[in-house]
């Protein structure tokens, strides 16, 4: 499926159009239309974690979001052997608006609730 970048990927924004791909449950392949060098993993943060945050105003006029909206939101995750030492970015989600294929990246403030890359073993159960 492919979606408009409304707003860019931080420190990639030449990227204008994304294909999102299903690898399994939890994770995803996010790849750039025009860069076949640039993709990410990402990851579903809800199978980790309570994860809440409100999309502001600007961006929910932007993608189109209303309360009948089917969105995705997902996380950039960086791939680590083992994978239990994957670090993931919690203060940038990416949403998906899958009703008219729009996407942007949401910073959020950073809080003692969310960090910039945490691994994905300190929310396994031990």
């Amino acid at each position: 499926m492919k979606f408009d970048m409304q707003v860019p990927i931080l420190g990639f924004e030449d990227i204008k159009e994304v294909t999102l791909e299903k690898i399994d449950d939890i994770f995803m392949k996010m790849q750039s239309s025009n860069n076949k060098y640039v993709s990410f993993t990402m990851i579903d943060p809800f199978v980790l974690r309570e994860y809440d945050f409100e999309i502001s105003d600007n961006i929910q006029k932007m993608l189109e979001i209303n309360d009948d909206s089917n969105i995705i939101i997902l996380n950039i995750v960086l791939i680590q052997t083992p994978i239990e030492e994957s670090v993931v970015n919690f203060i940038a989600p990416i949403v998906f608006n899958t009703d008219n294929n729009k996407a942007a990246q949401i910073i959020l403030q950073e809080t003692l609730t969310y960090n910039v890359a945490e691994k994905i073993s300190s929310f396994l159960k031990k």
